[in-house]
This record gives structure tokens, C-alpha cells and sequence, in this order.
């Protein structure tokens, strides 16, 4: 299938603007080439995080909604002369002229004049192996298409691997000395612009006004996380499970092949790539619909080093929101509302190690998603979302390079700090959003005007630590625990063979009481069609563990530590024992003083 070119030719007026956009995003990076190091920013205010010391944090104000001004494209976009049709909005034609098209048109398959879909996985395919082929005449420049994996109904999983180096596997993009950044698209079958987005920042890096980013970054692309619901244009497969809520359990085969992508790439960026909903429920409760380009968060889990969240904020966060106001896009922290027509908490997504931004954030990446308007609209405004993704994700690739050499001696101190903290200080076991009062601003449905709402709003930006636990010297798993192991080894997490009966100094769990639970604190209405999961007090018991031939150690001297402790520690319903990964409370103990053990590595 022969693919448009990237750049319309005839508008030279419009190349040299974009290519002086161009000019200036990369001008940071150049400067950077004189320097030897990169010293972390001063970091204003400093986030308050959960600590050992830590009881409930002061609330920090939620920062400003993106001031909407005009200037010249940031980003350079594709223009063609064909507008893909729009659906008819569920809101009145006033609110519908608050979001008008972008100057610019982007191209890929599934956006063209007349489509009723968006693009196929056929097309994905053609596209993707399309920028291979075009990247292996580049000298220096290397691209591969793997398949990552199969989805719950059997299709193909794809990633495109782009760097310049040796190779584009694993150690080759290691060796290059870059960050490598993963882009991971729709994750959910009805949140399209995403996925339309990616593509077009595959075709950028391979051909276009993006390729000189290459000299600086490794990227890694999925851009259809869930083949499955987008064949159907649903937000899950029905009689499927949400993937974006199975980051931790891995339960889903599209799960486990992003786990074991991250596991091997070992990005240092990850950027979960979504659409929102912006009226429904909104309406109903509100009387209001949602006005926001895009809905921005990063990792906001306990246990999360401090100085990671910093540079979130100030390596990412606050460029994007620049890169956003550049556009005429607005902006403001992701949040999401609970079902229930009675509930009209405003939540932030919370602590819960259970999605790609807060397990990436605990595998010690800067994990930050974007969320943009339009996961009940259908192809109304597509344009426009599009752009908005298109100028998201090129902020996070310009913010990347040009941190490149920073984030290489942030990176490695923290996965040494992480697991420096065995058997010693505190670990955070479970903790709660904060609650506050916010100002948050919508439309009227009617006339289109701003309306200010002022809603409960549970805070993510300061977590209340609401059980902490001495931190382990290391976990010890029976010999039944295969599922469990085979999931940790997934995520990266080095599990060791007891060869030889021994006997550990440890905790022990002991149930003392079982409940039935609903919807984590925080998760939103995306967890709407989540079954309740048993939740489980423990008390720990300081005993001697038996630990026989056959069954398995774990160390917590170890950069993904925080990892398992959120899996490990089993009175949490994100936990591997309310999940059902584990036999039972006694499949686990926890071990409080370093072992002599002989073990081996796990094939």
C-alpha cells in the first residue's frame, strides 16, 4: 500500500514554518552537546510524598488549567486537503465551536474523507512495516516491526523499534547509550485518536521533521495496545478484561507482552496514550460537559522514589502544558467520576499499582499519560485530538533528548537508592488520594460558556500513607508459587531457587479478617465493570519460616523492588493473594534479615 508523503510539497510557506518550529525544538539539544553533565532543575515547590515519617501531607493546589494563546506550530504536523467526516455532537452547536479543527490536517488511512472506521489493523501493519522499509535506507538509522504478542482473541501485538545504533534489539538500544521512550496507544477499543496519533509520529521519526531526534533517543511504538474492542469501537472487549487495569496481575496476554517489552527495552520514558469522556455522566451530574484538549497525570503510586515525581513535574509536566498553551489547547490534571448519579466525588487517578502510570513509575520510569476529549464522540473534533496527542507526544520525545544526559545519572542513582533501602526504613502498603474542594471548569451543554463547578476532588498529588510496614529484606514464596514467580520474572524481578531446605527469619501473615470490596478509592469510572475482589486484614507473626528445597527467594537488594512489594504484600486488592496468583496466606512470609541461602537463578 503506498502511504501519502508526510509533507505537502506545494505550501513552502508553511515548510518554513515548520521547519523553524522544528529548528526550535531541537535547539536545546544542541546546546546540550557542550555540556558534560546535565544537573537536576531546582524543583519548585518540591511534591509532598509519603514517607516512614510522613502522617497526612498538607494538599498542594492543583496546578492552573492551560491558558489558551496563539502562536506558531510547535509541532510540525502532515497536511493533506482531505477533512474526515465528524459525527453529529452531543452537545449544542455552541459548545462544538468552543473546539475548532486545526489549521493543519493530518493524514493516516483511517483518517481520509469519507471513512465510517478508523484505521484497521491491516493498515497499522502496512504502515509500520512502510517506515521500516524507509528507515533501511537511512544510513546509521535502524527500524524493526516485531510482534510483541497475540491478543485474547489471537491478533498480532506490533511494535516499532526505531534507534540509531548497531541493532534494534535490546542490548544494541542498551549499548547506545539513549533513553529509549515507549509509546503505548489504545489501550482501550473506543479511545481512537491515540492511535491515529501514533501513526503519525511513526511516519515523523522515520521520514520527517522528527527523524533528527533519533541522534539523541531510542523510541519504541505501540500503537494498538487492544486490537480486540478497537475491531469493535467498544472501551473493553465484551466478556474481555480491561488490559489497563492489569499491569500489575498481568492476567491478559496484552498485559504480559508490555510487561515483558518494558522488561527487555528498559525504557526510561513511558507515555500511555488515551481518550475521555466529555459528556454522559458529566452531564447528568454536573449539568456541565468536560472543556479539556487533554487530561495530564504521572505516576502517582506510594513507594515512588521522590526525585523521580520531581522530574515528572519539572522535566515534563510543565514543558507539555507549554507545548499545549503553543497550539491553543487546554489542559488540566486527568480525573474521571464514579457511576453512581449520587457520587459526584471528582477523583485523580490514585495510588493503585494496578496501571501502566503507576507500575512504569515503580519500574523507576518517568510514566506519564495524556488523555484528550473524545472517547464518546466518535470522529467529532478527530482532527483536533489528534493534534492535540501529536503536540503531547512530541513534547515528551523534545523533553527526553533533551534531558538525555540527565536522565542517564538520574536514572541508574535511583534504581541503586531502591534497592539500598532493603531491610531498612519504611515501605508504604496502602494509601488514599486526599481529599479537597476544587474549582473545576466545564462548559454549559447549551450555550457554551465556561462554568466553574466546584466539586469534592480527591487530590493524587498528595497521598495519605494509610498502612506502612517495616521494609523486608526480601520475600519468600513456596514452592507452589509458579504462577506468581512467572509473572515477578515478567516484570523483571530477579527470583531466586531454594536448593537447599533452610530456615528464615521472617514474618509471617496471618489472616484476621476477610471482606468483599468495591472500587479502589480513586480508580474512577473506568473501573465501572470491574468484579468486586476480596480484601484481607493480616497480622504479622515474627517466626522462624521453613523454606524447603523447591521454593523461592526473592531480594529486595534490587532496582524493582517496589515492584514486588505492591504484589507481595497481601492485604491490598491489588495484591497477588486477593487476585488469587498465590495458594494461600501462608504461600508468602516475609523475610527480616539477610538470608544464608544457596539458591540458583531461574532459567
Amino acid at each position: 500500500m503506498h502511504l501519502p508523503h508526510a509533507l505537502n510539497r506545494t505550501a513552502t510557506s508553511s515548510m518554513d514554518r515548520r521547519h523553524s518550529a522544528m529548528l526550535a525544538l531541537l535547539a536545546p539539544l544542541t546546546l546540550l552537546t557542550a555540556c558534560t553533565s546535565v544537573p537536576l532543575p531546582p524543583w519548585i515547590p518540591p511534591l509532598t510524598r509519603p514517607n516512614a515519617a510522613t502522617t497526612s501531607p498538607a494538599m498542594p493546589v492543583p496546578a492552573e488549567p492551560a491558558v489558551v494563546v496563539q502562536t506558531s506550530p510547535v509541532v510540525p504536523p502532515l497536511v493533506i486537503t482531505n477533512v474526515p467526516a465528524e459525527s453529529v455532537p452531543p452537545y449544542s452547536e455552541a459548545v462544538a465551536a468552543r473546539f475548532p479543527a486545526p489549521s493543519t490536517v493530518y493524514s493516516t488511512p483511517g483518517l481520509q474523507a469519507g471513512r465510517t472506521n478508523f484505521t484497521t489493523r491491516d493498515e497499522i501493519h502496512n504502515w509500520l512495516r512502510d517506515q521500516e522499509t524507509a528507515l533501511s535506507r537511512s544510513a546509521g538509522i535502524k527500524a524493526a516491526l516485531l510482534t510483541i504478542g497475540t491478543s485474547q482473541q489471537g491478533q498480532p501485538l506490533e511494535a516499532l523499534v526505531l534507534t540509531r545504533g548497531s541493532g534494534t534489539d535490546p542490548a544494541s538500544l542498551q549499548q547506545t547509550g539513549r533513553p529509549t521512550v515507549l509509546l503505548i496507544g489504545q489501550q482501550h477499543g473506543d479511545e481512537p485518536a491515540a492511535s491515529e496519533a501514533l501513526l503519525v509520529i511513526a511516519r515523523e521519526l522515520s521520514q520527517g521533521l522528527l527523524k533528527p531526534l533519533l541522534e539523541r533517543i531510542n523510541v519504541v511504538i505501540v500503537p494498538r495496545a487492544n486490537p480486540d474492542a478497537a475491531l469493535e469501537g467498544q472501551h473493553v472487549k465484551p466478556g474481555g478484561k480491561d488490559i489497563s487495569r492489569d499491569h500489575l496481575l498481568l492476567n491478559t496476554p496484552e498485559a504480559q507482552a508490555l510487561a515483558r517489552l518494558t522488561r527487555d527495552y528498559r525504557p526510561a520514558v513511558v507515555l500511555d496514550t488515551h481518550e475521555y469522556p466529555v459528556a454522559g455522566l458529566y452531564q447528568e451530574k454536573f449539568g456541565a460537559v468536560q472543556k479539556f484538549d487533554a487530561l495530564f497525570q504521572y505516576a502517582t503510586a506510594a513507594n515512588l522514589p521522590e526525585l523521580l515525581t520531581k522530574a515528572d513535574e519539572e522535566w515534563y509536566r510543565r514543558p507539555l502544558l507549554a507545548a499545549l498553551k503553543g497550539q491553543s489547547l487546554s489542559a488540566e490534571w486527568h480525573h474521571t467520576i464514579l457511576p453512581d448519579p449520587a457520587d459526584k466525588k471528582v477523583s485523580m487517578g490514585g495510588p493503585q499499582p494496578d496501571t501502566s502510570r503507576n507500575v512504569q513509575g515503580l519500574k523507576n520510569a518517568v510514566s506519564l499519560m495524556i488523555e484528550t476529549r473524545g472517547a464518546d464522540l466518535g470522529r467529532l473534533h478527530i482532527q483536533r485530538r489528534v493534534h492535540t496527542h501529536v503536540t503531547a507526544i512530541t513534547s515528551v520525545l523534545g523533553s527526553t533528548a533533551q534531558r538525555a544526559t540527565g536522565l542517564g545519572q538520574l536514572l541508574p542513582y535511583i534504581e541503586k537508592e531502591v534497592g539500598n533501602q532493603a531491610c531498612k526504613g519504611q515501605a508504604i502498603v496502602e494509601a488514599a488520594n486526599t481529599p479537597a474542594q476544587y474549582d473545576l471548569q466545564m462548559l454549559d451543554p447549551l450555550t457554551g460558556a465556561d462554568k466553574t463547578v466546584t466539586v469534592d476532588w480527591d487530590s493524587a498529588l498528595a497521598l495519605r500513607p494509610l498502612k506502612s510496614r517495616v521494609r523486608p529484606c526480601g520475600y519468600w514464596l513456596s514452592a507452589s508459587s509458579t504462577t506468581a514467580v512467572e509473572r515477578l520474572r515478567m516484570h523483571g524481578l530477579q527470583v531466586l531457587r531454594v536448593m537447599e531446605q533452610s530456615a528464615l527469619l521472617g514474618d509471617i501473615y496471618r489472616d484476621t479478617s476477610r471482606s468483599t470490596s468495591g472500587i479502589p478509592q480513586g480508580a474512577g469510572s473506568s473501573t465501572a465493570n470491574r468484579p468486586a475482589v476480596g480484601k484481607t486484614e493480616v497480622a504479622l507473626m515474627r517466626g522462624v519460616i521453613d523454606a524447603p528445597a523447591g521454593s523461592y527467594y526473592l531480594p529486595l537488594n534490587q532496582p524493582l523492588a517496589n515492584i514486588a512489594i505492591a504484589a507481595l504484600e497481601p492485604d491490598t486488592q491489588t495484591s497477588y493473594f486477593a487476585n488469587q496468583l498465590l495458594d494461600g496466606i501462608a504461600s508468602a512470609a516475609r523475610v527480616m534479615s539477610e538470608p544464608s541461602l544457596k539458591t540458583e537463578e531461574l532459567p
